[in-house]
């Protein structure tokens, strides 16, 4: 079967939409959970962890362990990614001033820089969201419990993950509240007030807001007791209509992941037992990190009927009969943010791609005596003037108690796309030096690149768009080469212990792919939209396959 085939760009943004919540909890992990309690939180005692709990927080580990193996440079060692890839993440995310540990336990505060990322995949979302006929709201945080309840499945996938509020104002609460973990149930209790008639319909809206999920590990961006996302809701009058709904949603996302994010994810169906609790269908798009692990970047759920006949939202359709709406939810979170860091990153730290990188250009101007200060500065704000007015995202460094060394040092590890160097030379030939981030050492150095507006524009412009082509290539090569093909358990095991993706013909039970979960640590990422012609035999069971599936351990 050979190498995965993708779908060209051009048939993948000729779509015009995109996808939702960063994970679905398996049926595995439902079953496996539903013994850890409901934690419940007091509205007038929401603690502060103490220094000693935040040092022993369950996944998002102390910067300092493992120090005495590092070369001893506080302020920027990062370790290597080869040699331990979870300690290379958690530096980046310190080193670089992404974010940093909250005072309760599995929290992080996002700091400007890893905001500023954050807000660049919000604009460019925000955008194709209101392209698509969606529009901003926002619910409550606060959801009864009695909500949560009337749909089974949604309740019993998300119980071990809740945070409940039982105190209010000093008192105890008559029903207890829980902190938004997703709003398919209260947004389902302002539809049904909303919608009446056909004329109602669709109704498409989308939020950006925060959520709480009671995580037993975490990890920063990745996995965190409160994370921020956009998600949307709709409701329709026919199925047909949601489907439609859900893979355009689901196809945004995968444009946004390629063309902003440079990371070449693969769109598919997930499997029953990875449905996201309440949908009918879950589309997701899956990344390769640099450790080779799946991270699920973005889900959209088909939610057939189920939450309308659970809330009774119905409508009066254009014979005068009553039905209920046909809905769908999706979401992308700052989970993307990780993505970023764990696809694009290298040893000396971020490596961020242009479309989002807060900074795309920094100068550096260079000087060492007092009488060459003015010229140097002079000319590096007057480039500065010259890229800012052709939208470039352009910052200056002339903070004079770093040597310029330190500074190369610096932004390199904050991931920016181009640095450009300027000198007394520079400044009497009228030239700048650039630097790609994604080229290192002389190979990724140019000199001599006039700071005449008609030339100067139009190089740093073009290097942009190289560097960002460059990661996305980069990114799709390794993911490509770590994936695998398989026709039998035997093989699938065999490259699942490597690390590695595996990809074979699947048509098993949910016992049997809970049994590869249990036995390698793989679960079925997708069933990718794009899939081989002609006959198949399923690697488990030996009998007719209609579709191949992706194997994987994932974050």
């Amino acid at each position: 079967m050979g190498a995965l085939r993708l779908p060209s760009l051009s048939s993948i943004f000729a779509s015009s939409s995109t996808a939702i919540s960063s994970r679905s909890p398996s049926l595995f992990r439902r079953h496996c959970q539903l013994r850890l309690p409901i934690r419940r939180i007091s509205a007038a005692n929401f603690s502060a962890q103490s220094t000693a709990e935040k040092e022993l927080a369950p996944g998002i580990e102390d910067p300092d362990v493992n120090q005495k193996s590092r070369v001893q440079d506080k302020d920027r060692v990062i370790t290597p990614r080869s040699q331990d890839f979870n300690a290379w993440y958690l530096d980046v995310i310190a080193k670089a001033e992404l974010a940093d540990y909250g005072p309760v336990r599995g929290t992080m505060v996002i700091r400007p820089y890893g905001y500023a990322i954050w807000e660049a995949i919000q604009e460019y979302l925000n955008v194709k969201f209101k392209e698509t006929g969606h529009s901003n709201m926002y619910f409550p945080q606060f959801i009864p419990y009695s909500f949560i309840e009337k749909e089974a499945s949604h309740v019993e996938g998300f119980s071990p993950e809740l945070a409940l509020v039982t105190i209010g104002g000093g008192k105890e609460l008559e029903e207890k509240l829980v902190v938004r973990p997703t709003s398919e149930t209260i947004v389902n209790h302002m539809f049904t007030q909303w919608i009446h008639s056909y004329r109602d319909l669709p109704l498409m809206i989308n939020q950006w807001a925060n959520v709480t999920r009671w995580e037993m590990r975490t990890k920063p961006f990745i996995r965190t007791l409160e994370f921020l996302w956009q998600e949307g809701h709709t409701a329709h009058a026919t199925l047909v209509e949601a489907e439609k709904e859900a893979l355009q949603m689901i196809d945004l996302y995968t444009k946004f992941a390629y063309e902003q994010a440079a990371i070449p994810v693969i769109a598919g169906r997930k499997s029953r037992v990875e449905t996201f609790a309440g949908a009918s269908k879950t589309y997701t798009i899956e990344a390769m990190m640099g450790d080779r692990k799946a991270l699920q970047a973005g889900t959209s759920h088909n939610l057939g009927q189920n939450f309308s006949r659970a809330f009774e939202t119905q409508f009066t359709d254009e014979n005068g009969q009553r039905e209920h709406v046909w809905q769908t939810s999706w979401a992308i979170s700052t989970r993307f943010v990780g993505g970023i860091i764990m696809t694009h990153g290298d040893d000396a730290g971020l490596m961020l791609p242009p479309r989002l990188a807060p900074v795309q250009v920094i100068i550096i101007p260079i000087w060492k005596k007092d009488d060459e200060k003015t010229g140097v500065l002079n000319a590096a704000l007057s480039v500065k003037e010259v890229l800012q007015t052709a939208g470039i995202k352009v910052k200056i460094d002339d903070f004079e108690q770093r040597t310029p060394g330190w500074k190369f040092n610096f932004w390199e590890m904050k991931g920016v796309p181009l640095r450009l160097e300027i000198g007394p030379r520079d400044v009497s030939s009228g030239s700048v030096v650039a630097s790609r981030r994604d080229v290192p050492g002389k190979q990724g150095k140019v000199f001599g690149i006039s700071m005449e507006p008609s030339v100067l524009v139009p190089y740093v412009k073009d290097k942009l768009d190289e560097i960002q082509s460059s990661l996305l290539g980069l990114a799709t090569s390794f993911r490509d080469s770590n994936i695998v093909d398989v026709s039998s358990y035997d093989e699938l095991k065999e490259v699942i212990s490597k690390g590695k993706w595996a990809r074979g013909p699947w048509s098993a039970s949910d016992k049997e792919e809970l049994k590869v979960k249990e036995e390698t640590g793989a679960t079925i990422r997708c069933f990718p939209f794009d899939q081989p012609q002609g006959t198949k035999t399923c690697l488990m069971t030996g009998n007719l396959a209609e579709e191949v599936a992706i194997f994987a351990k994932s974050y």
